[in-house]
């Protein structure tokens, strides 16, 4: 009995032992299988996530370059704004203002209208050669003018830009450049004006505009007024359009700009000016940061040390003229009577140019 009992230990322990072989070797079977189902795993999600990069990078290459190529073909529409309508609100006619109809040849053949507004039929003053902004049309901006006329005692010349108010043709910064040129030799040949005291007053895109005319034309400008202008367009973009500001800009961008060659119009202004400049800065300007007046300043008074620096604390985009009342008029008044002199009157300039030394910023 005893044997037996031994031998059946004996079999039943090589059961359990051929049991657990079999086990082992399945789980050993079992967890290499799921060893590579793993890695074949991680593999397929790697894959899955360099797809995702690819296919995420495609997307933002082609909306970029859509949006690039949409910019391309309508920056001029963000760029200039004659309006849904081009006609004239009101006419200086309106404000019973003793004016001119004046129709101009730009040098490529375009039509343009423009007023001449004089203070008095014999006025002898200064003129200012208006550039306005770029959104409407001069009519938008009489009432300014006849404020102008008020307290300075000046004549006014307000251009339509090509394809602005009744003047013909599409803007373009080529052919507003033209445009301002016709507008100042149009002036330069005037016999009932004092030709030598002609002054460029540029607001916004005007500014722009104004800063490439005076620049220009050195003999025929007497001086340059900025008021809320920007540096350029290339600057602009980022405000402008701030999902593409990491592509498109200036010289305060810190992106690739890899973008800039699509704008068309890049407006860098200020360049090398030599006249005598006034910066008007409102520092509530919500479409062009007051920074940009600073850089401007900043450019021109490096080369040029007759440039005055003025800043207006409530003033925006389009009221700085507005808010700020006498002493915006007061300042420009005294930088006419410096720099738009009636002839002979050397002594008074050198008078004024020392009194100025000191309002420069």
């Amino acid at each position: 009995m005893g044997g037996g009992s031994n031998a059946f230990k004996a079999c039943s322990w090589l059961v359990h032992l051929s049991h657990w072989r079999w086990s082992n070797s399945h789980s050993f079977i079992y967890e290499s299988h799921l060893s590579t189902y793993l890695l074949r795993e991680r593999e397929r999600e790697r894959e899955r996530e360099r797809m995702v990069w690819y296919m995420s990078l495609l997307l933002l290459i082609l909306g970029v370059g859509g949006v690039a190529l949409l910019a391309y073909a309508f920056q001029e529409k963000l760029v200039y704004i004659p309006g849904l309508t081009r006609s004239y609100p009101i006419t200086p006619a309106h404000l019973r203002l003793l004016f001119e109809d004046v129709w101009l040849t730009s040098s490529d053949g375009v039509r343009l209208h423009s007023w001449l507004i004089k203070f008095s039929p014999n006025s002898t003053g200064p003129t200012v050669l208006f550039f306005q902004e770029k959104a409407g049309n001069i009519g938008h901006r009489l009432e300014m003018v006849r404020i102008m006329l008020q307290k300075l005692h000046c004549n006014v010349f307000m251009l339509s830009y090509r394809g602005y108010g009744a003047s013909y043709g599409y803007p373009s910064q080529q052919g507003i450049n033209l445009d301002a040129q016709a507008a100042l030799d149009h002036l330069s040949q005037r016999t009932d004006i004092d030709t030598s005291r002609i002054i460029v007053f540029g607001r916004s895109l005007g500014g722009a505009v104004g800063a490439v005319v005076t620049k220009n034309n050195p003999d025929k400008v007497a001086a340059l007024i900025l008021e809320n202008t920007f540096t350029s367009i290339l600057d602009m973009a980022g405000v402008l359009l701030p999902f593409l500001k990491w592509f498109i800009g200036g010289s305060t961008s810190k992106g690739p700009k890899i973008l800039n060659f699509v704008v068309r119009s890049p407006w860098s202004t200020i360049d090398v000016v030599g006249q005598p400049i006034l910066f008007l800065s409102g520092l509530r300007d919500q479409t062009v940061p007051p920074l940009h007046m600073e850089m401007l300043y900043a450019k021109a008074a490096a080369r040029n040390k007759k440039c005055i620096f003025v800043e207006f604390p409530t003033g925006k985009h389009m009221n700085t003229w507005l808010v700020g009342g006498d002493h915006y008029w007061k300042t420009v008044g005294t930088f006419l009577q410096q720099n738009a002199l009636e002839n002979g009157d050397e002594s008074h300039h050198n008078r004024n140019d020392s009194e100025s030394s000191d309002c420069a910023r």
